[in-house]
């Protein structure tokens, strides 16, 4: 099996999720995630990272370039708590990942 490649944005999102203490992985929605006890605080979607934010983490997240709401039925409905970054982001998903853990562990 070939190592993955640091262009891969799962093996991006896998290795943050493994460095934030306290993390576990699980499911939501049937994709990939991280966990704070039983709370969820990202995922894996459409070579995104997908974060659940409050405040101003939340505001900023959301003015990066591509930046989104998450709506993982892709029926209009997002998620108003959770920003999907692309992988475009990418040097920015640990911070984002950081600072949601921190909410939902409070």
């Amino acid at each position: 099996m070939t190592p993955p490649q640091r262009e891969d944005p799962q093996h991006h999102f896998e290795t943050i999720g493994e460095k934030i203490i306290g993390s576990v992985r699980g499911q939501l929605f049937g994709k990939p995630c991280f966990k704070i006890g039983k709370k969820a605080y990202t995922c894996y979607f459409e070579s995104c990272m997908v974060f659940k934010l409050t405040g101003d983490s939340h505001a900023q997240a959301l003015s990066l370039p591509q930046a989104q709401l998450f709506d993982p039925s892709r029926k209009g409905r997002p998620m108003k708590a959770w920003v999907q970054l692309p992988f475009t982001t990418v040097e920015e998903w640990h911070h984002y990942a950081t600072a949601a853990a921190q909410d939902v562990a409070e």
